[in-house]
C-alpha cells in the first residue's frame, strides 16, 4: 500500500483551518441566542406571571419573571416530566432534610411552604398530574409555622 504526497500548500491548509474556526465560531454564538430566545416565548413567560403570583398570594417571595421562564420553560421542565414516578418523589424527599451532608443528612418535618411551592408549579404547568401528587402531599408531614 502506498500513501499520496500532500499537494496542497500550507497556506491554503491555514486557509482552510481559519475558516473552519470563524464558521464554528458564528454557529456557537447563533446556537446560543436561538436557545436562549426560544426558552422564553410568550407563553413560558405567562406562565411565569401565573406562578408569580400564586407565590405572592401565599405570602413568599417569587424570583423573577425571566428566571422561572427560563427554568421551567413553557411545560415545567424537571418538575413536570413526571412528578409521580418513584424517582421524582426522592428527589422530592432528598430536599426535605436538616441540610448536613454524608452521615449528618436526616430527614425532618418540612415546612409546608415547599410542598405549596412544588404544588403550585403542579398546578400551572401540568395541572393533569396535580390530583396524583396532592395525594402524595397530602400524605407527607409537613408543619405550617404560622400564618400560611
Amino acid at each position: 500500500m502506498s500513501t499520496n504526497q500532500e499537494s496542497s500548500t500550507k497556506r491554503s491548509r491555514s486557509v482552510v483551518y481559519i475558516v473552519a474556526m470563524v464558521l464554528l465560531v458564528v454557529f456557537a454564538v447563533v446556537a446560543l441566542l436561538s436557545f436562549r430566545s426560544a426558552r422564553e416565548t410568550q407563553q413560558s413567560l405567562a406562565k411565569a406571571d401565573q406562578l408569580i403570583a400564586e407565590i405572592n398570594a401565599a405570602g413568599g417571595t417569587a424570583p423573577s419573571r425571566e428566571q422561572i421562564a427560563r427554568v421551567l420553560g413553557d411545560d415545567g421542565g424537571a418538575v413536570c416530566a413526571n412528578p409521580n414516578n418513584a424517582l421524582s418523589r426522592a428527589t422530592f424527599h432528598s430536599q426535605l432534610t436538616n441540610g448536613a451532608t454524608g452521615p449528618g443528612n436526616r430527614p425532618v418535618i418540612a415546612n409546608d411552604r415547599v410542598a405549596k411551592g412544588e404544588l403550585a408549579i403542579i398546578k400551572i404547568y401540568c395541572p393533569d398530574q396535580l390530583a396524583e401528587f396532592q395525594q402524595f402531599i397530602d400524605n407527607l408531614k409537613t408543619y405550617n409555622p404560622g400564618g400560611g
